[in-house]
This record gives C-alpha cells, sequence and structure tokens, in this order.
C-alpha cells in the first residue's frame, strides 16, 4: 500500500479534540500573512516607511523564538490544554490591542505580545496532534501541515477583505476567531496526561547538542531567513492594492497547502527526505533571483510559484525536527524552533534595510544564498540527518525495508 495514501485516509478520521485544534491552528497561522496585503496601507495610515513596518514581523518572531524556551516549561507544568487556552487567550487580546493602535511603535509591541502567544499555541498544539491524531505520526504531521498550509493561504485572503476596508479590521477579525478557537479547543480537548518528568527552560537547548537536530535547525535558520524575505518583503517590491496582493498570496499559500500535504510525502517516498530538501532548496533560491531581478509580472508569477518548494521544505523541515533526535518531541521542537525563528525575526528587518543601503535587488540576492546555504548544511551534514533519520528515506534506500512514513 501507498504509504501516502494510508495517511491521507486516516487523515480524516480524527477525534473532535484534533479538529478542533487543526482549526484553531489554522487560525494561528492565518495571523502570520494577515498583515501582508495591507502593509502597504499600514504604513501609510500611521505615516511608517517599509522598515518601520516590517518590524510588526521581527517583534513577532523575535519574541516567538525566545518563547520557545518557555513552552515546554510551561506545558509540562499546567498540561497541553491549558498552554494552548493560554497562548489564545494572550493572541485573542493583543490581536485585538493592534487593532486600537494610533502609532506604529504601539502596533509592533502588541504584535509582541501575540508573539508570545502564538508560540505557547503553536508549538503545543502540534504537540496534542501528534499525541491525539489517530493514524500515528505521519498522519498528525499531515494534519498538521494542512493546517499551516490552509491558514498561510487564507491568511492573507482575510487581511485583504478586511483590509480594504480599514488596516484595523484584520486584527479584531483575527481576535473574534481565535476568540472561537478558544471556546472550542475548552469544549473539545480533553486534558493530556502531563510528562512524567517537567522540562526545564534548557532542555530545547540541550537538545541542540545532538548532532543532527542541530543540523536540521541550522539549515533550516537559513531557509527562514529566504521564507520571510518572500513574505515580508515582497509586498512592498509588488505595491498591488490590498486586493490584488491578497490574491497573490493566496495563490501563494494554496501552492504551499498542496505542495506540503500532497506533493512532499510522494517525492519523499520516491527520491528520499534529503534529495528533496536540497533540491527545493536550490530551486528557491532560483526562484527568489528571478523575482527579484524580474519585471513585475515576473514577481508576481515567482512570488506564487515560491510557494510550492515552502511548502515541500515546510514539510521535510518538520519530520527532521520530530524525528531525527532521541529527545521528546515538544523539546526537540522547541528547540529547533528556538533556532529557526530567528531567521524569521531578522528578514524582515534586514530585507528593507539593505534595499536602502544598495537597492531593491540586492535583499534578494542575500535570501537566494542564505537557501544556497539552507542546502549545503543538508549535503554537508547528510551523514548526521541520514543515520538517525532513516525512516525519513526511501523504502528502497533503508536495509530493513522501512517506509517513509513508518512510525
Amino acid at each position: 500500500m501507498d504509504p501516502f495514501e494510508a495517511g491521507a485516509g486516516s487523515i480524516l478520521r480524527q477525534p473532535k479534540a484534533v479538529w478542533a485544534t487543526a482549526g484553531a491552528s489554522v487560525v494561528a497561522f492565518m495571523g502570520i500573512g494577515l498583515v501582508d496585503p495591507i502593509l502597504p496601507s499600514i504604513a501609510t495610515g500611521l505615516h511608517a516607511s517599509a522598515s518601520q513596518v516590517s518590524l510588526l514581523f521581527t517583534s513577532y518572531f523575535l519574541i516567538t523564538a525566545i518563547a520557545m524556551l518557555v513552552t515546554g516549561f510551561v506545558s509540562s507544568r499546567i498540561g497541553g490544554k491549558k498552554t494552548l487556552l493560554l497562548g489564545l487567550a494572550f493572541v485573542v487580546v493583543f490581536a485585538g490591542l493592534a487593532g486600537t493602535s494610533d502609532t506604529v511603535g504601539q502596533l509592533v509591541g502588541y504584535r509582541a505580545g501575540w508573539g508570545l502567544g502564538n508560540a505557547l499555541f503553536v508549538s503545543t498544539a502540534l504537540a496534542v496532534i501528534v499525541g491525539a491524531a489517530a493514524g500515528g505520526s505521519a498522519a498528525a504531521i499531515l494534519l498538521y501541515e494542512s493546517a499551516l498550509g490552509l491558514g498561510m493561504a487564507c491568511g492573507p485572503l482575510l487581511g485583504a477583505v478586511l483590509g480594504d476596508a480599514s488596516w484595523r479590521y484584520p486584527f479584531f477579525g483575527t481576535a473574534f476567531l481565535m476568540a472561537v478557537g478558544f471556546l472550542c479547543i475548552a469544549a473539545f480537548l480533553r486534558e493530556q496526561p502531563k510528562p512524567a518528568r517537567k522540562t526545564s527552560l534548557l532542555d530545547p537547548v540541550r537538545a541542540l547538542g545532538h548532532g543532527g537536530l542541530a543540523s536540521a535547525a541550522i539549515s533550516a535558520f537559513f531557509y527562514n531567513y529566504t521564507f520571510f524575505t518572500v513574505l515580508a518583503f515582497t509586498p512592498f517590491v509588488l505595491n498591488m492594492t490590498p486586493y490584488k496582493s491578497g490574491a497573490v498570496f493566496f495563490a501563494w499559500g494554496v501552492l504551499l497547502a498542496v505542495f506540503s500535504v500532497l506533493v512532499a510525502p510522494r517525492m519523499q517516498q520516491r527520491f528520499g527526505s534529503l534529495k528533496v530538501l536540497g533540491g527545493s532548496l536550490v530551486l528557491l533560491a532560483v526562484d527568489v533571483l528571478v523575482l527579484g531581478y524580474g519585471n513585475h509580472t515576473a514577481a508576481v508569477v515567482c512570488t506564487v510559484l515560491s510557494g510550492a518548494f515552502i511548502g515541500v521544505n515546510n514539510t521535510v523541515y518538520t519530520e527532521l525536527a520530530l524525528g531525527v533526535s532521541d529527545a521528546p518531541r515538544p523539546v526537540a521542537s522547541a528547540g529547533y524552533n528556538f533556532v529557526r525563528w530567528f531567521a524569521a525575526a531578522a528578514a524582515p528587518y534586514f530585507a528593507p534595510k539593505i534595499e536602502e543601503w544598495t537597492d531593491i535587488h540586492v535583499p534578494f540576492v542575500v535570501a537566494a544564498v542564505t537557501a544556497v546555504l539552507g542546502a549545503a548544511v543538508v549535503a554537508v551534514r547528510r551523514r548526521a540527518l541520514t543515520h538517525e533519520a532513516g525512516e525519513l528515506e526511501p523504502r528502497h534506500a533503508t536495509e530493513d525495508g522501512v517506509s517513509a512514513f513508518a512510525d
């Protein structure tokens, strides 16, 4: 039987608690791309520069990265359900406050609080879905990536529809949707057993002492710089109305979802995860170079096309982070995310700065270089990654015949 088909079948047969968590995850991921179509509108409305408005991403992901050290500490003491609800409560409060901002400084500060809530929710949601989903870890990861892709696709669309009336409305809309998610999780998710051992603040950092996990995190760091250059800087390059920009990033998100859930697993089965990851990173580098140097039509096409490569990369990196080391999954995920989210914070800040120092093309050259560096880490550290992640290799590449989706 095709292992993907087995995963795809079981992905639809899930308890209500899993669907409630996945649904709230969709909204959480919507919050990442929500501001994309309205970045120029926010800059105009608050009389801010592109580099100032890009701090909306920087503050969000900087706090998210640091908070990764806290998520396991909190969830291992109060439980997964309470941690999810705490994270959702933070998002509801700070997303609502963001819509009331009068200055870009206030908005950046509220986005930081939003990032804290999102970190508590997203990292715990992955562990909850993996622990509660039917069909094993493969189905759980596919479900999580489906939520990510759907959220990434719908976020810009919601931002465009609500942002066309006012840049404030998408923030109020997110607060409302996350409040609905809060109620669903409160109603349907039972408290999961707490781990036998409480997680310390330094456990995620210690987990990075594992060569395979550290290699995956460093490679993902470079990749995320490229990813968030596309996400945070491209809207200023396209310079389109909220509706048109929202349509572009909706198409981008659809490709991200399709390739992360449908295409990536089949490619992994056929070629092996590390070959797929390395090739996809190189193709992403080429894509962002054309995006930076092509005309407006080429920039639109390459922005949408980048969603395909990003979707493939997201799936493979998630599997590597969860399976490459012997650390508990929540701890491994926290350590991995602690490293990679720093790049998500750096790219939105440095891309417009690099443009100010040079020209509009160079930020994309830097993004292409970081994608290649991510591929280089995969190639150089292949032995460490392959030795510990044999289950991610194709059937014909393993001695024991374990499939790409074996638990």
